[in-house]
């Protein structure tokens, strides 16, 4: 099996300002810290009370998820770039957004972002954010508004070109998301949600997946159809990965000894505009032999597997170039 390629890392502004806010507190604190949020996070629970509840806790946090969030947000939105070469976003809020992982990895996607907003409920996090964002080269991330707020889906909808909102559903209490997704997408060009890769991460996003597509938006990535999703629930789920490199500090946080870890993630984008959709969508990593490639795939046929050979020539190339959560062109030619 091969491994997933590795993904940018955190910008080196943002490393450098995140390594000297991490220094601030003793290396047990911040070690603490990171294994009570880990079993936290694992719980998958909808959450009773803020879970940063120290500037030691929201140290940690940033060091410990901020690497890992901005590596699933860059792949996401660059794929979703990709199949929307025409959208050009302007501004950009994000909910629950944290210490603002989201808000960088979008202007590195798209430089054209001249405002950022970040909403989140932890005064803390919006500190350390605004902190760290003072050292952004982007003037929409150096100049971003962070405002302190909570999911109200009867309060205004967020109205920007692009809405983003990563690992805050499953945070929720079930009864809430459909009404927060509803709200989300009210006033948004573009909104992406992303959710753990885990069975639960990717029910919340299916269910997301099919009230975004009742609502008139067109399904921009990962899905190649707006169907039903054809992966059979309970027995399987669809999510994605991306390879991030671990600076030192990163890995004595999570008591590491690779250089890398792999983020899974499952996500959905949607827009007011139809995409240049994907014909499939390698759903795991594509098993690579001597003259030939397997790749399992999303088509809006169904799930499917396929066969590349040499003898299907460019077809061939491009699968042996594939990598899992890649688009796959037409490949009616290679049954």
């Amino acid at each position: 099996m091969r491994e997933s390629p590795i993904v940018p890392g955190l910008p080196e502004t943002l490393r450098s300002a995140l390594d000297e806010e991490l220094g601030k507190y003793p290396q047990n604190r911040l070690t603490q810290s990171v294994e009570r949020l880990s079993t936290r996070y694992r719980e998958n629970a909808p959450a009773s009370a803020p879970i940063l509840s120290s500037e030691a806790d929201i140290a940690a946090y940033a060091g410990y998820r901020m690497p890992a969030t901005y590596a699933a947000v860059h792949a996401v939105l660059a794929e979703a770039a990709l199949r929307a070469p025409g959208f050009a976003p302007r501004t950009q809020i994000d909910i629950g957004g944290g210490t603002g992982a989201a808000i960088w990895a979008a202007t590195d996607v798209w430089p054209t972002l001249e405002e950022s907003t970040v909403v989140e409920q932890v005064p803390g996090a919006i500190e350390l954010g605004r902190r760290l964002a003072e050292n952004a080269g982007d003037k929409a991330v150096r100049g971003a508004t962070w405002r302190r707020g909570l999911i109200d889906p009867a309060a205004p909808a967020p109205e920007a070109d692009l809405v983003t909102l990563s690992y805050v559903l499953g945070e929720l209490p079930e009864a809430r998301r459909a009404d927060t997704v509803r709200w989300l997408s009210a006033k948004a060009s573009m909104l992406v949600l992303i959710e753990p890769g885990t069975p639960a991460g990717y029910e919340r996003i299916v269910a997301a997946r099919d009230q975004l597509v009742e609502l008139g938006l067109s399904l921009v990535a990962p899905c190649p159809h707006e169907g039903a999703c054809p992966i059979p629930r309970g027995k399987d789920w669809c999510h994605f990965s991306a390879r991030l490199p671990r600076t030192g500090l990163h890995r004595q946080l999570k008591s590491g000894t690779l250089g890398f870890e792999d983020e899974k993630f499952s996500y959905v984008v949607a827009s007011r505009t139809a995409p240049e959709r994907a014909d499939a969508r390698v759903l795991r990593h594509p098993a690579k032999r001597k003259g030939m490639v397997s790749l399992s795939l999303c088509a809006e046929s169904g799930l499917t597997e396929k066969i590349v050979t040499k003898r299907h020539g460019p077809a061939y190339r491009a699968a042996r170039d594939a990598e899992w959560g890649d688009a796959w062109p037409d490949h009616s030619t290679v049954d």
